[in-house]
C-alpha cells in the first residue's frame, strides 16, 4: 500500500467523500438527462476541489500535478464526467496560470476557484483538430485591441461558459502557421447547440461562434504569435490528467465487475469462482498497476520541473488504451446485465473511448513519444 504524503491523502479522502455523498446525483442529471448541472461548480468548491493548482493568492490549494491526478482518479472511479469537468477547467486555466498577467490572474482565477465562473478551452475547429495549425478563426488588430471572427467546435463546457481561453490566428502572413496565433481571453460569444454525445454527457459540449467581436488587447494570454507554442507547452499537464480519469475509470470499472462476480451465480456458484473470471480480473488489475504507475511517475516528473513530454504521452496512451480493455471486459462479466442502464458499467463503457481522442489522439502519442526517442539517438 502506498503511503502518500498528509496532503495527497487529505485529497483521495475528500474526493472519495465526494463520490460517496454527491457524485451519483450529479451522474444521474448529466448522463440521463445529458444536462450541465449548474451547482456542480460550487459543491466542488466548497469540498475545495475546484481550483486545485491554483496558488492560495487565487483561492486555490496550490496543489501539484500529482495531487491533481490523484483526485481526477477517484472522482473518476464513479463519474468520468465530473472527473473531465476538472481536467477541462484545468486545462484552460492553466495557460493563465503559466503565460497571463497577474491582472489577468487576479480577475479570472478566483470566481473559477469559487464555483462562480466556468471558462471553456476553445481550440478545435471543423478542420483542425489534431491539426491545430489549421484554424481559421481571425483576431484581426483593431486600435486597442482585436476584432475576433471565426467560430469553434466541440468545446467542453461552451454551453455554460461565462468566459473562454481562445486560439486564434494574429498573423494570417506568418511564414509558418503556428508562428502567427495567440491566445485571448473572450467573453460575449455566442453559444451553439449543445452536442449530444455518446459519453462524458452532460458537459455543456458547444460550439461557439464569434461575430466581429471586440476583445481588448489586455485578454491578450502570453506573447502575441506564440500561442500554438504555448499550448504545445502546457498539453504535457493535460495528457497526464486524461491518463489519471482513464485509470480511475478503469478501476472502477474492475471493481463493478467484481462486485457483480460475486453476486451473480450459474451452475450452483458464483461466477468469480471460475478461472475465466478470475484471469479476466487479474489482467485488468494488473494492466491497471502499470498504468497508474505510469501516470504517477508522469505527474512526479511534472512536479520535479523535469522533461516529461515523453512520459506524458506514454501514460496517456498507455492508461486510456487500457481503461478501453478494461470496461469491455468488465462490461462481458456483466452478461446482458451489463447493456441495461441499470449497471454502472453501460455508463463507464461508453464514457472511456473518448479518452483515446481528446488531449491529442493516441497515434498522435505515438508519434511524440517515436519522435522524442529518435532524436535523442
Amino acid at each position: 500500500m502506498v503511503e502518500w504524503e498528509e496532503r495527497h491523502q487529505l485529497l483521495i479522502e475528500t474526493a472519495r467523500e465526494f463520490n460517496a455523498k454527491e457524485a451519483k446525483r450529479f451522474l444521474e442529471v448529466m448522463d440521463r438527462e445529458n444536462r450541465f448541472p449548474p451547482e456542480l461548480p460550487g459543491k466542488l468548491s466548497q469540498y475545495g476541489l475546484l481550483g486545485l493548482k491554483f496558488p492560495e493568492e487565487y483561492g486555490g490549494a496550490g496543489m501539484d500535478a500529482l495531487g491533481a491526478a490523484l483526485v481526477i482518479e477517484e472522482l473518476a472511479k464513479v463519474s468520468p464526467a465530473i472527473a473531465d469537468f476538472l481536467v477541462s477547467i484545468h486545462a484552460s486555466t492553466g495557460v493563465i496560470l503559466q503565460f497571463g498577467t497577474e491582472e489577468q490572474k487576479a480577475t479570472y482565477l478566483p470566481p473559477v476557484a469559487e464555483g462562480k465562473r466556468i471558462p471553456a478551452y476553445a481550440l478545435t475547429e471543423s478542420e483542425a483538430g489534431s491539426d491545430l495549425a489549421g484554424i481559421r478563426t481571425l483576431a484581426t488588430r483593431e486600435g486597442d485591441g482585436y476584432r475576433l471572427t471565426g467560430s469553434k467546435l466541440f468545446i467542453t463546457l461552451g454551453g455554460v461558459a461565462d468566459f473562454a481561453v481562445v486560439l486564434a490566428i494574429t498573423n494570417p502572413q506568418a511564414e509558418k502557421k503556428h508562428r502567427g496565433m495567440s491566445l485571448l481571453l473572450v467573453e460575449g460569444f455566442q453559444k451553439g447547440k449543445e452536442e449530444d454525445l455518446m459519453g462524458l454527457r452532460g458537459l455543456a459540449v458547444s460550439e461557439l461562434s464569434f461575430q466581429d467581436l471586440p476583445v481588448p488587447a489586455k485578454n491578450l494570454v502570453g506573447k502575441e504569435n506564440e500561442g500554438f507554442i504555448h499550448i504545445m507547452q502546457s498539453l504535457d499537464g493535460g495528457r497526464i490528467e486524461v491518463a489519471a480519469l482513464s485509470v480511475g475509470l478503469a478501476q472502477g470499472a474492475l471493481e463493478e465487475a467484481i462486485r457483480y462476480a460475486k453476486q451473480r451465480s450459474q451452475f450452483g456458484k458464483p461466477i468469480s469462482s471460475f478461472q475465466a473470471i478470475q484471469f479476466m480480473i487479474a489482467d485488468m488489475q494488473t494492466k491497471i498497476d502499470a498504468a497508474r504507475q505510469l501516470t504517477y511517475y508522469a505527474a512526479r516528473l511534472r512536479d520535479a520541473g523535469k522533461p516529461h513530454s515523453r512520459e506524458a504521452s506514454e501514460a496517456k496512451l498507455f492508461a486510456s488504451d487500457v481503461a478501453m480493455e478494461c470496461v469491455s471486459d468488465s462490461l462481458q462479466i456483466h452478461g446482458g446485465y451489463g447493456y441495461s442502464k441499470e449497471y454502472p458499467i453501460e455508463h463507464l463503457f461508453r464514457d472511456a473511448k473518448i479518452n483515446q481522442i481528446f488531449e491529442g489522439t493516441n497515434q498522435i502519442q505515438r508519434l511524440v513519444i517515436a519522435r522524442n526517442l529518435l532524436e535523442k539517438t
